[in-house]
């Protein structure tokens, strides 16, 4: 037998799975499947076959890599990212440091607004090359496929060019991304909220919709940005060229961003740090994923959501970084491991069902990410030798991830 790459001696080959039909919820996130001294068969960009060293069949490989005493996990799915965007916002960092909020920093001109002032000002290959080290980044930190979000141009020119940027990402790593398209998400200075809602409906919408450049629609949900009935009427024009919503909900208030992803048929409500007993109900027996941005509320100082709450109710939860320069600025998915456990009381293994499974399925990406299943991509990470699973989010901040394959090659 020949193949492509053989990982033996594998300590634990995590998350391993006949099939994935489905995301998990409930008492099921708590369920990881791991199989011990173990090996991993790639051919080309798939999963051929796994199994205990004990059944390793006759084999010649290209390539072989040693895993003694390391774990071997699908790469992480992270389903919300602002990664495309053209300048830092540290000078924002030092004004919450002494004391200003979220609110009166977008009032003196900074926030979204200051991120979509400086994009505004380069040029697409200027976007591109400022945005790549951040993809090669989040991949050497253990992700292979991601949601990239415009949002920071605010005029029809700067949406496309993030998004074809975001496309060009795409193009040009080994990551699998997902686009969506957010020009609602803060009103420019020279605009009536009237009127620029009339631009994304009318100008925008259909320009990305030409250029097949949004796989989703998303709108910032949240008092001082757009309501329920706009972000309703956003999305559901969305929903008409194509893209599927997906709702910035309950980040600073119970804006009510939770009940129209929920009537809109959103796959996915991000970020809940304001989330109720009634929003948790009405999230019940849904087809949308609540899904969680600890270093968002790390880095603004916001109630974690109330996950275990969520999961005892039968929801499900995903995880994602919402990496972007204003209140989340990193992409690394061990960090929001970590943070998931240490703030939010996730277990080890939910918190990997919430970062790979859950994940793909907020990105539609259930039958080719997530997990260790033949005929799915072989996009796996290795860990440095570790004593167990749980040494993975117990030691926050620290590398272990030792190698990186996407698409079957090794990074």
């Amino acid at each position: 037998m020949r193949a492509d790459l053989l990982i033996k001696n594998i300590k634990g080959l995590v998350q391993v799975r006949v099939a994935t039909p489905h995301f998990f919820a409930g008492a099921e996130l708590g369920e990881l499947p791991v199989l011990e001294n173990a090996f991993l068969i790639i051919e080309g960009e798939r999963i051929s076959s796994f199994g205990p060293m004990s059944s390793l069949p006759g084999i010649h490989a290209d390539q072989e890599i040693d895993a003694s005493g390391c774990f071997v996990f699908p790469s992480f799915v992270d389903s919300h990212t602002h990664l495309v965007y053209a300048s830092s916002r540290e000078e924002e960092f030092v004004m919450k440091i002494k004391g200003a909020s979220y609110e009166e920093i977008a009032a003196r001109g900074g926030g979204i607004l200051n991120s979509a002032r400086k994009l505004q000002s380069v040029s697409e290959d200027e976007l591109f090359d400022r945005s790549l080290p951040r993809a090669h980044e989040i991949i050497q930190s253990g992700t292979g496929a991601v949601e990239i979000k415009s949002g920071y141009g605010l005029t029809v020119k700067d949406e496309l060019k993030m998004l074809r940027v975001a496309r060009r990402i795409g193009r040009e790593t080994p990551l699998t991304v997902k686009t969506t398209f957010l020009g609602a998400h803060a009103v420019p200075k020279d605009k009536k909220k009237e009127e620029y809602i009339n631009i994304i409906l009318n100008e925008m919408i259909p320009a990305v919709a030409e250029e097949k450049l949004a796989d989703y629609i998303d709108v910032f949900c949240e008092q001082g940005f757009f309501s329920p009935e706009e972000t309703e009427q956003i999305v559901e024009r969305g929903k008409k060229f194509g893209m599927r919503p997906r709702i910035h909900a309950n980040q600073l208030h119970r804006s009510g961003g939770v009940q129209t992803g929920v009537k809109a048929g959103a796959i996915s409500v991000d970020h809940l740090e304001n989330i109720g007993e009634e929003e948790i109900q009405l999230l019940k027996g849904t087809t949308v994923m609540p899904t969680a941005l600890p270093g968002a509320a790390f880095f603004l100082g916001l109630p974690f959501p109330p996950a275990r709450t969520m999961i005892a109710a039968g929801l499900p939860l995903a995880l994602a970084s919402d990496y972007n320069p204003g209140s989340a600025p990193s992409g690394n998915m061990l960090l929001m491991l970590s943070l998931a456990c240490i703030k939010m009381k996730l277990t080890p293994e939910e918190a990997i069902n919430a970062t790979t499974i859950n994940t793909a399925y907020a990105l539609d990406l259930l039958q080719t990410h997530g997990s260790i299943t033949v005929g799915k991509m072989a996009n796996v990470f290795i860990t440095k030798p570790m004593p167990s699973l749980a040494f993975l989010p117990y030691s926050f901040g620290s590398s272990l991830v030792d190698q990186v394959i996407l698409r079957g090659k090794v990074i």
